[in-house]
């Protein structure tokens, strides 16, 4: 046998061992080092052993196997690297509770079984990537008995509503960590934060904007720590970084054809002159088979009456009404239904793009994720002026699970969300797509899939800066 064929099996051995390692062995290693962290307390972490890297994985099977490969790397990447073995943890397999995406509910399982042997607590998207050697010189920097928030800090450009304009009189006075540069809580303010936690519920039943919302709550209205700007966090290739990250929007082959996305816009009478003319001018294009739902028949655009009356909000009863027909023989057969509201802004080049990534015989529903009273059990839905897509094999689980609407008005997306959570299916989160408008988001937001609302702006100019590819995509 070659030598090359000795020392990759070697390679192979040690990335397994530290696979088993930082799994199912490691609640009782953490206990195990618990005296050993009391000897590094001036600086840290001494070494790898004292770090936990929380990748924020997602139970969908692409997301999964992504963030698996990228646990492999990092472990690989520490045997190599011979300064300690960290523990690398997959969110989504923390505990069978979906919520734990919000981090906030997770934070007293990392505590009791991590709390005694780690020194910092470091978290990453799925597509980002980590230099340990250089991770670990950022982190001696900073004395680990002390509270630390690190990151990469993200500020807002306007008063923002999805931030409920808040510091809106100093928008530089207050910053948020940017996830796909990864970002850092020391132990002592994890444990303070964990027993929190667990007393003081937070100001807001819902979870729209994770990062800021976590930077919110470390700051306690000044009684925390705000977060620590740390330069070689980095989203972008450069000389000293200890993260990098590439995009949102992965290379999974070639887009899905048209003829795989069904599209259903819902609109009403008074939005006939006003909103559905700004997507003939833009995206209509750009799908196969598209339809407009609507509460009358009107030939010149044309519109559909599901025979369900408009409603100002909610809208439940049409979107199920809508569920329905896709399944019908009245609709060509797709994969996919994407369903947005007459408002919404989309570039269904980068949709398609983005769902070759996964699996329509797969139970699906893909976009902005949000969350309700999580911290109490609550459910996660995908908001729905982004667009929600669901696979063919979603909305047969759905319709024929009985689960529908409390009442017409009913807020759909919402519902849809409390449906797919009694049935176990867990909510697939994109930051591509959007429920407020461009400006609403940090400079971070360079790739979109969807923006929505027309409120003071041109939205046909919005949906040319934003949206529209200036080299055109391969159309199937």
């Amino acid at each position: 046998m070659s030598h090359r064929y000795v020392v990759d099996g070697c390679k192979l051995v040690a990335v397994l061992l530290l696979w088993l390692g930082t799994s199912a062995g490691d609640k009782h290693a953490g206990r195990a080092h618990a005296a050993e962290h009391q000897e590094h307390t001036a600086h840290g972490p001494a070494g790898l052993e004292e770090v936990v890297l929380l990748i924020q994985s997602q139970r969908n099977t692409f997301h999964a196997r992504h963030a698996a490969q990228r646990k492999v790397e990092i472990l690989q990447q520490a045997a190599e690297l011979g300064q300690g073995v960290p523990v690398v943890l997959l969110l989504h397999e923390l505990s069978d509770y979906e919520g734990d995406w919000s981090i906030l509910p997770a934070l007293p399982h990392l505590f009791a079984f991590y709390g005694q042997s780690a020194s910092w607590f470091f978290f990453i998207e799925e597509g980002t990537s980590v230099t340990l050697s250089a991770l670990l010189q950022v982190l001696h920097r900073y004395q680990v008995q002390e509270e630390w928030f690190l990151g990469k800090p993200l500020y807002d450009n306007e008063a923002s509503i999805i931030h409920h304009y808040a510091f809106s009189e100093d928008l530089g006075s207050f910053s948020y960590p940017d996830p796909a540069a990864g970002w850092a809580l020391s132990t002592p303010l994890l444990q303070r934060l964990a027993e929190r936690i667990q007393y003081k519920s937070l100001k807001s039943d819902f979870t729209i904007d994770l990062k800021h919302e976590i930077a919110l709550y470390i700051w306690e209205e000044g009684n925390g720590p705000k977060l620590t700007a740390v330069p070689e966090f980095c989203t972008e290739t450069r000389d000293n970084c200890a993260t990098t990250f590439t995009s949102y929007l992965p290379n999974c082959g070639d887009p899905v054809s048209k003829r795989d996305v069904f599209v259903a816009v819902k609109t009403c009478q008074k939005f006939h002159s006003e909103r559905v003319p700004v997507v003939k001018a833009t995206w209509e294009k750009d799908a196969e088979f598209l339809e407009y739902y609507s509460d009358v028949t009107d030939a010149s655009i044309p519109t559909i009456s599901l025979g369900v009356p408009n409603t100002e909000r909610g809208h439940c009863g049409k979107t199920f009404a809508i569920l329905k027909r896709f399944l019908s023989k009245d609709v060509p057969k797709a994969d996919w239904l994407l369903i947005v509201d007459d408002d919404t802004l989309i570039s269904l080049p980068r949709l398609r793009q983005l769902l070759r990534c996964y699996d329509p015989k797969e139970v699906v529903i893909l976009g902005e994720r949000y969350g309700y009273s999580l911290l109490q059990s609550g459910y996660s839905y995908i908001t729905g002026g982004g667009g929600m897509v669901l696979s063919r094999s979603a909305v047969s689980r759905l319709v024929s699970s009985g689960c529908g609407c409390y009442s017409d008005d009913a807020p759909d997306d919402m519902v849809l969300g409390r449906c797919f959570t009694s049935l176990g299916v867990p909510i697939t989160h994109s930051p591509l797509f959007h429920q407020a408008q461009p400006y609403d988001y940090s400079e971070a937001t360079q790739q979109a899939i969807s923006f929505h609302k027309h409120w003071n702006i041109d939205p046909v100019v919005v949906y040319k800066h934003w949206l529209q590819d200036t080299q055109p995509r391969d159309e199937l």
